[in-house]
């Protein structure tokens, strides 16, 4: 009877780190090419190393960071690090951003106007209704010269109020960011994140203008508590694999890829 209990012992101490290993998590992305990465690439990666990945599509930018406070994910990938960083600071969340992700970037696109040069007075523009996004079209606006904000001004917080100059007399349409790309037959122009240009089936490089500043890379985001969990580190070396690399370098041309890459 001890010989028996010892074996027993023995085997499901065996198959513990297996069946721990194969616990399930969960990632959530925003439609379309964070979907598609986290679908295609990284759960076939993560799943080599014996986790059991489960997929949940998102069509906003704020119930992915709600649902990962409160445990309902174990990662999202769809935001840049300013976004994170206030909407964490004005819900009293607790996330850590842990790795780059392949990212489309932010343009102006055709709506009723097929050019810059037919901007005229009274255009309309539509443009992301959350404060960062909106803040980054903005300044695209002003690199066109189609505005002018102040010289001294936080980049992260630029609002229509800043506006200093407006010679066109732009009308700024805010709306959800992923609803822009059904707007366009309605405005002149729109200012679209690249995820959502990707996932309305237009192409990146339709774009008329696309903005200036490499602040807006996504991330990989955790609960700050699991940021040195295995299932982090598993993470963070999967997006940074060459296998990932080579995935992403061949299905998402003409983005911006993360720093750490070689």
């Amino acid at each position: 009877m001890k010989k028996f209990l010892v074996l027993s012992l023995m085997s499901l101490l065996s198959i513990t780190p297996a069946m721990s290993a194969t616990a399930e998590k969960v990632i959530g992305a925003t439609v379309g090419d964070f979907a598609d990465l986290s679908r295609e690439s990284l759960k076939p990666l993560l799943e080599k190393k014996g986790y059991k990945i489960r997929i949940v599509e998102f069509t906003d930018y704020v119930q992915p960071n709600i649902a990962l406070a409160e445990g309902s994910l174990d990662l999202n990938i769809f935001q840049h690090r300013p976004y994170l960083e206030q909407f964490a600071r004005e819900k009293g969340l607790d996330l850590r951003p842990i790795a780059e992700v392949p990212t489309a970037p932010l343009g102006i696109y055709a709506g009723k106007l097929k050019s810059l040069a037919a901007v005229k007075d009274g255009s309309t523009v539509a443009m992301p209704n959350d404060p960062t996004n909106l803040a980054r079209a903005l300044l695209l606006l002003a690199d066109l010269n189609w505005i002018s904000l102040p010289k001294k001004i936080d980049p992260f917080k630029v609002s229509p109020l800043d506006i200093v100059k407006n010679p066109k007399n732009l009308k700024i349409v805010q709306l959800e960011a992923a609803q822009i790309p059904r707007s366009l037959q309605d405005v002149d122009y729109a200012i679209i994140n690249g995820n959502y240009v990707v996932s309305s089936g237009m192409s990146l490089t339709s774009k008329l203008a696309p903005e200036k500043s490499n602040a807006y890379i996504n991330w990989a985001v955790v609960r700050s508590k699991d940021a040195q969990s295995d299932f982090a580190k598993a993470v963070i070396e999967a997006l940074n694999s060459k296998e990932f690399q080579a995935y992403a370098k061949n299905k998402f041309k003409g983005y911006k890829y993360p720093s750490t890459w070689k």
